[in-house]
């Protein structure tokens, strides 16, 4: 991928109430969007020139992101982009598999006609992200979908995990959507999950978010690894095992 330049949309419009979090949401974009690149370093004088904020606003956002790892600082040089390494993503694709898998099975048996409703239609919001949007449009979109799978699913220790991971996960979901051919085949693949949620079969939906999961994986590591112009050897994911399917009672009339 090619840096992309920034422009006057990344300075700061003043708001005393709410300076950090525009702050953080800058920066976090830029990230995102690789105005940023990894290994980037974050001089503080120079983004508050750029952001037109003060060094304590930079200081705090900055050490915010470093709480999602999206920053790190790694030397005396200060902090800088955090580099997410091949074994850091299979990692996190790896945890990805098992809690979402978890929490797309506990959604096929705990949705309610409503629930599968909302679910449809971020799954149309994405598709129309993903044809016309913007890369932010479609992290956006993403992240609405799974945010309705995680209020459905009845687990929030789960969904509370996923969340906690969420500024890594987007960063790598845009890494993968981001890649020629990539966009098409993941609204088809969350098609498969919302088909068998709507099926009402939860080992199938289990299945089919991890399949979702692990071709995202492979786009991301394939990616990365050409990047890193790393060679070694990385072992592969682990496919988690489905949760064993109790008994339920039919879908009719819920």
């Amino acid at each position: 991928m090619k840096r992309q330049p920034l422009d006057d949309s990344f300075k700061v419009n003043r708001n005393p109430v709410t300076l950090r979090e525009i702050v953080l949401d800058k920066l976090r974009g830029a990230i995102m969007n690789f105005h940023l690149l990894p290994g980037d370093r974050l001089v503080e004088r120079d983004l508050c020139d750029r952001l037109g904020v003060s060094r304590t606003s930079v200081r705090e956002a900055l050490r915010h992101l470093e709480s999602e790892g999206l920053v790190e600082f790694a030397d005396a040089k200060g902090p800088r982009v955090a580099i997410i390494t091949l074994e850091d993503a299979r990692d996190i694709y790896e945890l990805r598999c098992v809690l979402e898998g978890l929490i797309v099975q506990l959604f096929t048996l705990n949705a309610k006609a409503k629930d599968i409703r909302a679910l449809e239609r971020a799954l149309e919001v994405n598709r129309e992200a993903l044809e016309e949007g913007e890369l932010q449009q479609v992290l956006d979109s993403v992240q609405g979908f799974y945010d309705v799978l995680l209020e459905g699913s009845g687990n929030q220790v789960a969904a509370q995990q996923l969340r906690q991971l969420q500024a890594r996960i987007s960063y790598l979901r845009a890494t993968s959507v981001s890649q020629e051919n990539r966009r098409g085949a993941s609204n088809r693949e969350m098609e498969k999950i919302v088909e068998a949620i709507k099926g009402g079969d939860p080992l199938v939906a289990h299945q089919a978010s991890v399949d979702h999961v692990r071709a995202a994986a492979k786009v991301a590591l394939d990616y990365l690894r050409q990047k890193q112009d790393d060679n070694s050897k990385v072992r592969d994911m682990v496919e988690p095992l489905a949760l064993k399917e109790p008994r339920i009672e039919p879908r009719i009339g819920r």
